[in-house]
C-alpha cells in the first residue's frame, strides 16, 4: 500500500506540555502529506502531569506512545526519538514540541526541502526579516540574543544561517545512520552541537521561514543556554581549526 513512498516519522516531544500535546496533534496536516507514509510518535518525558493522559485520548493504529520512566533531558529525549526511528527504517523524522511554540503546519514544506544531499531542515524565525519576527510575538530579549549569537556562530563557522537557535528540525536519516549524534550532549544545547556535527561533516542543513507562538518564558534557562551557545561555539571553532581533538567530532 505504501510502496513507493518515503516514511516519515512526525516526533512529538513534550514535558508538562497538558492539553497542549493534543492541540499540536491536530493541527498536522495530514491531508498535504498523502504522498507519504506517515506515523506520529508521542514521546513524553517524565512529565508527572496530566500531559499523557492528553496523549492518550488520541485513537489510532498509526500512533505510537512513549513514556519515559524518568526525566532524560531535552538531548537525550531526542536522540531516543532518531534512534527510533532508525530502527523502524523511516527515511525522514521531523521533531515538533508538544507545548504548541512550533506549528506542524509547515511540515509539508520541510519535507519539500529535505533532498538527498539535504541533511536536515529547520525552521528559521528570522529568515523573513526582523518584522516577522516580531509579529509572531517573540520577546524582546530573546530576539536581540538570538541574533547575536547566531552572528557569533555564523562569524566562527563561515555559515549564513538566521536562526541557530530553533527547535524545529526535518532529519534526514541517510546521514544519522552513523549514529554519532548518540555522543552528543544529552542537554538543551543538543541542537547546537547537532548542527556544528553537521558542518564538521560538511553536510547541508536548509532553513524555511517560520513564525512561532511563544507562552511561559523561563529566563533563568536562556540565560545559562545562551553562555553555553558561546563557549560551545568557540570550542567548536578550535575543533574546525584542528586546534582541538574531542571523540564526538572525530
Amino acid at each position: 500500500m505504501n510502496r513507493g513512498k518515503k516514511k516519515i516519522l512526525i516526533f512529538i516531544i513534550s514535558y508538562k506540555a497538558s492539553y497542549r500535546v493534543l492541540h499540536v496533534y491536530q493541527k498536522i496536516p495530514f491531508k498535504n502529506l498523502k504522498n507519504f507514509f506517515v506515523r506520529v510518535l508521542f514521546s513524553d518525558d517524565f512529565s508527572n502531569d496530566d500531559t499523557i493522559n492528553y496523549i492518550k485520548k488520541i485513537k489510532n493504529n498509526n500512533v505510537y506512545i512513549n513514556e519515559n520512566k524518568n526525566n532524560l533531558g531535552y538531548g537525550a529525549h531526542i536522540k531516543k526519538c532518531l534512534n527510533f526511528a532508525i530502527k523502524k527504517n523511516f527515511d525522514y523524522a521531523i521533531m515538533i514540541h508538544g507545548d504548541g511554540q512550533y506549528s506542524p503546519k509547515y511540515i509539508p514544506a520541510m519535507l519539500k526541502g529535505l533532498k538527498k544531499n539535504i541533511a536536515a531542515v529547520t525552521g528559521s524565525r528570522i529568515l523573513k526579516g526582523v518584522k516577522s519576527v516580531k509579529s509572531g510575538g517573540m520577546p524582546f530579549y530573546k530576539l536581540i540574543g538570538n541574533i547575536l549569537l547566531t552572528k557569533f556562530f555564523n562569524v566562527l563557522m563561515n555559515k549564513s544561517y538566521t536562526d541557530t537557535h530553533t527547535g524545529l528540525w526535518a532529519y534526514n536519516l541517510f546521514f544519522l545512520k552513523d549514529k554519532k549524534f548518540n555522543l552528543l550532549t544529552n542537554s538543551f544545547n543538543f541542537d547546537q552541537e547537532f548542527r556544528f556535527l553537521n558542518i564538521f561533516h560538511k553536510n547541508i542543513i536548509k532553513e524555511i521561514p517560520i513564525q512561532t507562538k511563544y507562552g511561559d518564558e523561563r529566563s533563568q534557562l536562556h540565560i545559562k543556554y545562551a553562555f553555553k551557545f558561546f563557549f560551545n561555539t568557540i570550542l567548536f571553532f578550535m575543533i574546525k581549526k584542528n586546534l582541538l581533538k574531542i571523540k564526538q567530532f572525530n
